[in-house]
């Protein structure tokens, strides 16, 4: 069974799964019922982080320009441009054998295309979570759901992975931005 985490909660993930390799990471939301006329589309991106929190190079952020980072460590499978439909919305594979050295943290992200232009942010975002899921059992490890704390942020930092003392460990952060994908990108040193 899953452990269901907390905002700020951290949990082991690879000590207590011992010879963990490939993960799944699904990342998933509804909209509210919104009369602005334009559809939603949240986009997942990954951001491979060193010791500072910062990407080493451009490449080191994994998104629908970029599905997969140069180590093969990390694919996103995906843009879901609706977000329609029950489970995942948008997944990604981590393979942590792949994970380069100078990669402390995975930090897995989702914003709003275009959000100022359609006035959308996450205040109008329901049930949105992250669950890290075995692949190669299918068994859902942690899930987190982050409940409906947002308001006129149009980025949010959901959760990461890192290292602490050669185990992979587990984040649930749910930290809201504003400024959608640019500012998030700048944030971790990357030129979005």
């Amino acid at each position: 069974m899953a452990i269901s985490l907390k905002k700020g909660q951290k949990v082991d993930l690879t000590k207590t799964n011992p010879g963990l390799k490939n993960i799944l990471i699904g990342l998933g939301w509804d909209t509210n019922k919104y009369d602005g006329g334009k559809d939603f589309d949240l986009d997942a991106s990954i951001f491979l982080l060193n010791a500072d929190g910062k990407v080493n190079s451009d490449d080191d952020f994994v998104f629908y320009g970029n599905l997969k980072h140069v180590s093969g460590s990390v694919e996103h499978l995906g843009d879901n441009l609706t977000g329609a439909g029950e489970g995942d919305d948008e997944q990604i594979k981590i393979d942590l054998s792949k994970v380069p050295a100078n990669v402390e943290k995975i930090d897995f992200t989702v914003t709003i295309y275009e959000a100022e232009e359609r006035k959308q942010n996450f205040g109008q975002v329901e049930n949105a979570f992250i669950r890290v899921v075995n692949q190669d059992t299918n068994e859902e490890l942690i899930r987190y759901d982050l409940g409906e704390d947002f308001s006129i942020e149009t980025a949010v930092v959901i959760g990461e992975l890192y290292r602490n003392k050669g185990e992979w460990k587990f984040n649930a952060i749910g930290s809201g931005f504003s400024g959608g994908l640019a500012s998030l990108g700048k944030n971790y040193g990357v030129n979005v």
